[in-house]
């Protein structure tokens, strides 16, 4: 007597939603693993990427822009926020604040572009930066990563502010290299001209937003500093 052939399917359906079940077990138990050491490799490349870009701080704070005023964030709520809603205050041995570290992210050549900077509020610059995040091409846009030429325009970036302190006095700008003129501008790479130029343009549009904020805020961080500012 011939099986029907739905009867004779069902053996093999049924093997395939069993391998198709153990396989999303496999990967939520993986993952479930693995996620706490990625969040810790993830928080101490942060911290590295922190005191790079403020290398006189010896401990940091995180914040948040709430209303009209920042707030101090624990570890877990600064993990668990957007990295674009939070900024790092570097702190020096006695407690002082040196600056502030800000994340930024836009479009590059290839993909987008993340970048953690640091603000001396004393200095009224941008005083380092690191890219923490970047797909653009290999010896060509990834130069803005490793190019000690390009790298040294971010060594005292001028990012002072208006007299009503609402904006930057001169917006950060990109240009060809060997024809930066002023020091908001960033002397770009050649070869590399649209990723160093997204770089800028991150920096503009980031530091439009923050420093406004943090500048006079930055009175009031001090090494006993609770809540909000």
């Amino acid at each position: 007597m011939t099986r029907p052939a739905g009867a004779a399917a069902w053996p093999m359906f049924r093997a395939l939603v069993g391998i198709g079940v153990l396989c999303g077990l496999l990967i939520v138990s993986v993952y479930e693993v693995t996620a706490p050491m990625i969040a810790a490799n993830k928080a101490r490349a942060l911290q590295s990427a922190i005191f790079d870009v403020l290398p006189a701080a010896r401990a940091t704070r995180a914040y948040a822009w709430q209303g009209d005023g920042l707030v101090e964030l624990d570890a877990a709520a600064a993990e668990a926020a957007s990295a674009d809603d939070v900024v790092y205050a570097g702190l020096d041995e006695g407690g002082q604040l040196v600056g502030f570290a800000i994340s930024g992210a836009g479009m590059g050549y290839q993909d987008i572009i993340r970048v953690l900077y640091g603000y001396a509020p004393d200095r009224d610059a941008i005083v380092g930066i690191r890219v923490l995040e970047t797909r653009e091409t290999p010896g060509l846009g990834d130069k803005i990563e490793k190019d000690p030429a390009f790298l040294a325009n971010f060594a005292a970036l001028d990012v002072r502010l208006t007299t009503e302190g609402t904006g930057l006095a001169n917006p950060i700008v990109p240009t060809k290299h060997g024809d930066k003129t002023s020091p908001w501008q960033v002397d770009a790479i050649t070869g590399a001209t649209i990723s160093s130029f997204a770089i800028a343009n991150i920096l503009n549009d980031s530091a439009g937003l923050w420093i406004p904020r943090l500048a006079p805020a930055a009175r009031n961080v001090v090494a006993n500093t609770e809540g909000a500012l």
